[in-house]
């Protein structure tokens, strides 16, 4: 498994870049002293968007309960600038390095990096005969990443990682189905059978849902997915005999009862969840579809769904800014029309409430987990990509 601290080759990669860095921000710092300039604060590799905290930390120790996001924002007024702090590609944001309790975390202001290491004692004496412990690079390479931290809590997005919460128009053409249920009872629960008709495609693990509310997109009308009530899980016990189309099924685990005419899709598997947050690759501009829980206010740590998915640019961990809409205004200042009516109209701007980090994402809509929010989050509010 890799880590953010397999050193060697990226080591050295890093040594050359901060040397050629170094070069060029001398170069850049004569120049604007020259130009009559003067800093006072040392220039970062990061963007200007992506600074550090005036009082962030020379270290944190990762500690058991940390997220990823709440120690990017140890660091960093934008904790979605994490990538850029560490110089990561969009292959190494797919697939992320582990960080684990016990590891260091620290600042290289010199470089405006954040680095990944381990406290090792290593001998500077100073001449007053004390040695300090001064913190090192190391390689950590582990086999599994079930120690590692979260991104997000883990705790609040799980039942969305598996759960059929939300289904696309696509997967209501031909899913399976409930048709019958033994000596016709109107549900069944764990350890029933059920009697399936459809396709399986070679699946043997399903879950069962209900279709719900549509959700249309707010732009455009059109329905886009449903809300869907997840009910439980089956497995196959018998395929269709020749010359039947019904299967048998055997009921699990049921959180609701369940019966005929719910429908059934293949089990997913687990998704990997240490994911990093990053702003999009792409611009985006989506609406907030729904609130879970069929509230109309959302708060932090609260899920929502957006009108955009894997087709528009959108992709897991990355986070966007939420607005509330501006509203429209009559300008009872403007002067007045010859009529005596004051007719003009305007728009306030857009008002920032809070970020949204993504976990979840289908073809044409995905899960938010809202973050550091400042007002409540409304269904139709805009979630664009970080300015």
């Amino acid at each position: 498994m890799k880590n953010f601290s397999t050193v060697g080759p990226r080591l050295a990669r890093t040594a050359r870049r901060t040397s050629r860095w170094t070069f060029n921000s001398r170069a850049l710092l004569a120049t604007l002293a020259l130009a009559g300039s003067s800093l006072q604060a040392p220039v970062h590799a990061a963007p200007a968007a992506c600074s550090f905290r005036a009082d962030a930390p020379d270290q944190h120790k990762v500690v058991r309960g940390d997220t990823l996001w709440d120690i990017a924002g140890r660091f960093l007024d934008q904790p979605w600038c994490w990538p850029t702090v560490w110089g990561m590609n969009r292959d190494e944001i797919a697939n992320p390095h582990w960080i684990y309790p016990g590891q260091i975390i620290w600042f290289d202001r010199a470089a405006g990096r954040l680095r990944l290491g381990q406290p090792v004692a290593v001998s500077t004496d100073d001449g007053s005969g004390l040695a300090s412990v001064r913190l090192q690079p190391q390689a950590r390479v582990l086999g599994v990443g079930k120690d590692a931290i979260s991104s997000i809590p883990a705790h609040v997005i799980e039942p969305f990682l598996t759960q059929p919460l939300i289904i696309e128009n696509e997967e209501l053409t031909g899913a399976p189905r409930i048709v019958a249920t033994p000596d016709n009872h109107v549900f069944i629960g764990k350890d029933d059978k059920a009697y399936v008709r459809g396709a399986l495609n070679g699946a043997t693990a399903f879950q069962a849902f209900r279709p719900g509310k549509p959700l249309k997109d707010p732009q455009t009308g059109q329905v886009i997915a449903y809300e869907a009530f997840y009910l439980g899980t089956l497995s196959l016990q018998a395929e269709a005999a020749s010359g039947s189309d019904v299967h048998t099924f055997i009921v699990q685990h049921a959180k609701e009862e369940m019966g005929k005419g719910d429908q059934l899709r293949p089990l997913p598997p687990m998704p990997m969840q240490n994911f990093v947050p990053h702003a999009p690759a792409q611009p985006v501009a989506a609406r907030v579809l729904a609130i879970y829980g069929g509230v109309s206010h959302a708060g932090q740590n609260q899920v929502v769904s957006i009108n955009r998915g894997q087709l528009d640019g959108v992709d897991i961990g990355a986070v966007l800014q939420l607005y509330h809409t501006g509203k429209t205004v009559s300008d009872e200042t403007a002067p007045k029309s010859w009529l005596g009516l004051r007719t003009q109209q305007v728009k306030l701007p857009d008002e920032k409430v809070g970020n949204l980090f993504i976990f979840r994402v289908f073809k044409h809509v995905s899960y938010g987990l809202i973050m550091q929010v400042s007002a409540p989050v409304e269904v139709g509010d805009y979630a664009r990509s970080p300015e």
